[in-house]
């Protein structure tokens, strides 16, 4: 039987959810094709062909573009079983069963895919699936065969301008925080599942194999497991000295594992990507994330001693933010000199709120929330201040037209705006004062971080 494997949005990665599942499909005897719409164009001799055709959803965006696709298939084989997996497939079941997919299943999702798998080669009707499942799998070797290549995906840009080949891994999944604005939250529930370190090993070595000399972490947090991320990295290290990496921390991580950080340091990550969301101590409370603005000023200070760039990503427009707020934000950031360590889209992320948030039982949210759009798959909220909003669409359109201007360019621009928006007169010359770093000092992953 044969079984078509879909990904349509994985931030620029060779798509890991499609990888591991085609290992345990493949062991099982079943036929496996990978396909990467972000790189390639869906054949319609493919999907004919396949029996089941099982669509990978680690976000929001990778959600959205799915529904179409759900369309195409259908029309294509309209005998085939539909299978949604990943972090959004339960988070959005109702909308994906109405657009005609079968069986829902979660981000641990390997084994029911080949319970399904076996259930539709004898035979037997698809199951609608169990969408809170989440059990303990033992994982195996992610099997990358048929994938595009890995230069075809996201390159680390270095700071003398060359590009470096990049990989993809997760030594872990699930989080132990309950950060309340956090997708993981209501499927994992504060648990995380590590993966044996020879089985993230063994990733890693058929991607250096294949041309990778970096790796990106991404596990929700690297350090939910701190002796776990070390005995990978010491490993790592060991094996591929020339090997770099960059992995993803939350603030209170860094400060409270600082000799882990030294260490990660000294075995190759070039930056480390931290959710701070927020330098609002009002937002930080309502989102639960755990640090507050001096604990973030504290972690800029410490890796800065360490020499390992820190890459902060926003949450810049939430219910709770002000333009003053706003300004304040892009003033520190501007003070700090992280200018180029930020991705300008990270200056225009509104608050998503996807079924199950978390933050829909939050008294101040609920008389915003104007509906619930479909298309969009999000419940969609005013800000009390229609200032805020019509200065998050500004800045939105201004990032969407600058997309490829140096970073420090957009920032400068997004500054103007908000001085502007704020009453705030604009430095002479209409640019912060603030010194920035060119953009090529920082290492980064030239695909931006979005969700």
């Amino acid at each position: 039987m044969r079984i078509l494997l879909l990904s349509t949005y994985d931030l620029g990665h060779q798509p890991f959810g499609l990888a591991s599942p085609a290992a345990w499909l493949r062991r099982a005897g079943f036929e496996v094709d990978c396909v990467d719409l972000s790189r390639g164009r869906l054949d319609e001799s493919i999907v004919r062909a396949a029996a089941l055709v099982a669509i990978y959803l680690p976000m929001h965006t990778a959600t959205r573009l799915a529904l179409p696709i759900v369309a195409r298939v259908r029309e294509w084989q309209p005998s085939a079983t539909i299978a949604a997996y990943g972090l959004y497939a339960p988070l959005n079941a109702e909308a994906l069963r109405a657009a005609g997919v079968n069986t829902i299943a979660g981000p641990e999702s390997e084994a029911d895919l080949v319970a399904l798998a076996e259930t539709i080669a004898a035979g037997a009707p698809a199951p609608a699936g169990d969408a809170a499942r989440l059990p303990r799998l033992s994982f195996i070797t992610p099997d990358r065969a048929g994938l595009p290549p890995l230069a075809r995906y996201a390159a680390l840009q270095m700071p003398d301008g060359t590009r470096r080949t990049a990989g993809y891994t997760e030594a872990s999944r699930g989080c132990k925080h309950q950060c309340r604005h956090c997708p993981i939250v209501p499927i994992y529930n504060g648990h995380f599942r590590v993966v044996a370190p020879d089985v993230v090993l063994d990733d890693i070595r058929a991607q250096v194999r294949a041309g990778a000399v970096h790796i990106t972490f991404g596990d929700p947090d690297f350090l939910n497991g701190p002796t776990h991320a070390l005995r990978i990295v010491d490993a790592l290290s060991r094996e591929h000295p020339s090997l770099t990496y960059d992995a993803v921390i939350k603030i209170e991580h860094i400060l409270k594992h600082g000799d882990v950080m030294r260490r990660l340091r000294e075995t190759g990550c070039l930056f480390v990507t931290s959710a701070v969301e927020s330098i609002d101590d009002r937002v930080l409370a309502r989102l639960e994330k755990g640090h507050s603005r001096a604990d973030f000023l504290a972690a800029v200070a410490f890796m800065r001693e360490i020499d390992l760039p820190l890459a902060p990503t926003f949450v810049a427009f939430t219910p709770w933010t002000t333009t003053e707020g706003y300004l304040d934000l892009l003033d520190t950031i501007s003070a700090l000199d992280l200018v180029s360590h930020v991705p300008p889209i990270q200056l225009a992320i509104r608050l998503l709120l996807p079924e199950g948030s978390r933050l829909l039982a939050d008294e101040t949210i609920r008389p915003l929330i104007t509906g619930f759009d479909a298309r969009q798959l999000m419940h969609t909220w005013r800000h009390a201040d229609a200032g805020v909003d019509d200065l998050q669409r500004a800045v939105m359109a201004l990032v969407g037209r600058r997309i490829t201007a140096p970073r420090a360019e957009v920032f400068a621009a997004v500054h103007r705006l908000a001085r502007s928006a704020t009453g705030h007169a604009s430095p002479e010359g209409g640019e912060s004062t603030a010194p920035h770093r060119a953009r090529a000092t920082i290492p980064y992953l030239n695909e931006p971080w979005y969700c």
